[in-house]
């Protein structure tokens, strides 16, 4: 397995953990949303960066987990700075009520980390009646960044200081249906496959940074938008695919990532110095990867956004 320690361009691996990839940076005066905080990688995620001195806003489902997690770190780390706001990403009127509140709190805004995401599930539809995969890990984060955008601006502008948007996708993202993303067939429930709807959730997520990153490169915005493959991490994500669960309770320990390196890439990509100024890219362990050919498709990623707007509407 030496191939797990082998540095990349960055100094970093397989194997670094996100303690490893921000260590001598100072966050302070940095505020992150981090959203799917309170389980997984958000919850190192979170953790990370109040141990780096940012001021982390956990958008959390469940806020009695939220709560838990805020106050397991504050234990560990006396000076963190959390807060939670509840936040269900598979409902429009969740995503709006979050961003409202986090907008009336007048706090700035640096670092914006669309972490949480569900994996393979059955058919089901959101409460806005959109497939459930693609409605919580793509439609959901699509809305929060554009409700959040005109605050990141002003925070860029007012404190000179780049601000950094980071999706959390997948290596899935290149397991997806034929045409990429099912445009006219997201509620198709005759030909769902949970495997690939889950697969055209996390393209989505590439393709969202890919073409914000144009925009916002556009607009002259200091913000920078990249996109992520975490890694295969031990996590609960796998509850729905029996069949990998049982692997990954077997063979876990040995071939997939703990959570402090499942959270590494994400910490690096918000935090690094390394990064600055590199935007519409895609990032696996901690160095810069290559997408996949649906991944880097311009157009394609055009017609998601205009898309994702209709439905947003």
């Amino acid at each position: 397995m030496w191939w797990l320690w082998r540095k990349g361009p960055s100094g970093f691996s397989y194997s670094s953990t996100a303690e490893e990839v921000t260590e001598g940076i100072d966050g302070s005066g940095l505020t992150a949303i981090v959203t799917g905080a309170s389980s997984g990688i958000g919850t190192e995620t979170t953790r990370i960066l109040a141990l780096r001195g940012v001021h982390v806003v956990m958008g959390v489902r469940n806020m009695e987990a939220g709560k838990g997690v805020k106050e397991a770190i504050a234990k560990e780390i006396p000076a963190a700075k959390i807060d939670a706001i509840e936040l269900d990403l598979s409902s429009m009127a969740s995503v709006r009520k979050f961003a409202s509140e986090f907008n009336s709190s007048h706090l700035p805004l640096n670092l914006l980390i669309n972490n949480a995401g569900i994996m393979a599930t059955p058919f089901m539809l959101s409460k806005d009646n959109i497939e459930l995969q693609f409605a919580t890990n793509h439609i959901g984060h699509f809305l929060l960044t554009n409700l959040l955008l005109d605050t990141m601006k002003k925070t860029s502008v007012k404190m000179k200081k780049e601000g950094r948007i980071v999706n959390v996708s997948s290596m899935a993202h290149k397991y997806t249906y034929r045409e990429g993303i099912r445009f006219d067939k997201i509620n198709d429930q005759a030909g769902y496959s949970s495997v690939l709807a889950y697969g055209q959730s996390k393209l989505a997520n590439v393709l969202h940074a890919n073409e914000l990153s144009r925009r916002l490169k556009e607009d002259g915005a200091e913000i920078t938008a990249n996109s992520l493959h975490p890694g295969p991490v031990t996590t609960n994500l796998f509850r729905h695919l029996s069949f990998v669960e049982g692997l990954v309770s077997k063979l876990g320990s040995y071939v997939l990532k703990n959570v402090q390196q499942g959270a590494a890439t994400t910490c690096y990509v918000a935090l690094h110095p390394q990064v600055k100024g590199i935007t519409g890219e895609y990032f696996a362990d901690s160095n810069l990867a290559k997408a996949s050919k649906h991944g880097t498709d311009v157009n394609l990623a055009k017609k998601l956004w205009d898309f994702s707007m209709n439905l947003v509407k």
